[in-house]
């Protein structure tokens, strides 16, 4: 007779005459993906530089180019903004003027040498000559 003040679903497996419980089947492996990771694709869109309408707007409007080696130099700009900590930023390429929102990683506007001429910047925490 088993002793009335034990519960048997409280023993462990295999002691006082309970049954063992069985495991349920390991999930069947699955075939890697081709093609770059979640990781990958996350890391190459959080860390690419975005343009706002009005941004790029401006761009087009003071015929600002925008090579790759600007660009290049910008995003470092920014990545340096960002490591001390900045929000808001005007970043300095050579004779033009950005205005980003470092914590959205996004170009507000540009402004070339003639459009800076007596105009005040607001709302920065920090410059940055790139």
């Amino acid at each position: 007779m088993t002793n009335p003040n034990i519960n048997p679903a409280l023993m462990p497996p295999g002691v006082g005459g309970v049954a063992p419980v069985s495991t349920p089947p390991a999930p069947p492996k699955t075939k890697p993906t081709s093609g770059p990771s979640f990781g990958d694709v996350l890391a190459k869109e959080t860390s690419s530089l975005q343009f706002s309408g009005h941004a790029i707007q401006r761009l087009q409007k003071r015929g600002i180019e925008m090579d790759p080696q600007t660009l290049q130099r910008l995003e470092g700009g920014v990545a340096r903004a960002a490591g001390k900590g900045s929000r808001d930023s005007v970043v300095f390429v050579d004779n033009t003027a950005f205005v980003v929102s470092v914590k959205n990683n996004t170009v507000i506007t540009a402004m070339d040498r003639s459009n800076l001429r007596e105009h005040v910047f607001t709302n920065i925490d920090s410059a940055v000559i790139a």
